[in-house]
């Protein structure tokens, strides 16, 4: 829910869902500007939730938080987690309680680097988090070139968990 001024000069958004309860972030920069020059994401969290991601499980219970036109051609299934709504059609992510195990998950974002990375769109800013966070997303290049390596360019057969897990981190493999 927004909550402040029109013309956008102080913007706080307040979160009710079932990973967090009255959690308060300030959006301090324009809704997709002023990225850090490090991260380049080449999909915007709409375009990723209308291609297809987490099994369509990811944003069910949050949308409120987020544009209303982000979801509306968006893939989800609040029942269960369905690889089949993913762009690829394959299962490419690991379960929550993995990404809680290697330390991945914090407290300002409980459902991981998508939810960070939605947040920071939005404009969003906390620079310790944003740096760790983009530190992450630069380190999953590695698959563009393994792509480049195994695949003819443009065959979307060719490594599909690898290309739909590139997708959940903003990355276009349709591209390659």
């Amino acid at each position: 829910m927004l909550h402040g001024k029109a013309g956008n000069v102080e913007r706080i958004i307040t979160v009710h869902d079932t990973m967090q309860s009255s959690y308060s972030y300030e959006l301090t920069a324009p809704m997709g500007h002023n990225f850090d020059p490090d991260f380049q994401p080449e999909l915007t969290p709409a375009e990723m939730l209308t291609l297809g991601v987490f099994g369509g499980k990811y944003m069910t219970d949050c949308q409120a938080e987020f544009p209303a036109d982000w979801f509306a051609e968006a893939k989800l299934c609040a029942e269960f987690h369905n690889p089949k709504l993913n762009y690829f059609g394959v299962n490419a992510s690991q379960p929550l309680s993995i990404w809680r195990q290697k330390g991945w998950i914090y407290p300002e974002d409980p459902r991981g680097w998508f939810q960070w990375y939605c947040r920071y769109y939005l404009g969003r800013r906390l620079p310790e988090e944003d740096t760790r966070q983009i530190k992450r997303w630069r380190a999953m290049r590695r698959h563009i070139g393994q792509i480049r390596t195994a695949c003819n360019p443009g065959d979307l057969n060719c490594h599909p968990k690898q290309r739909q897990a590139l997708l959940h981190w903003a990355y276009d493999s349709r591209r390659i």
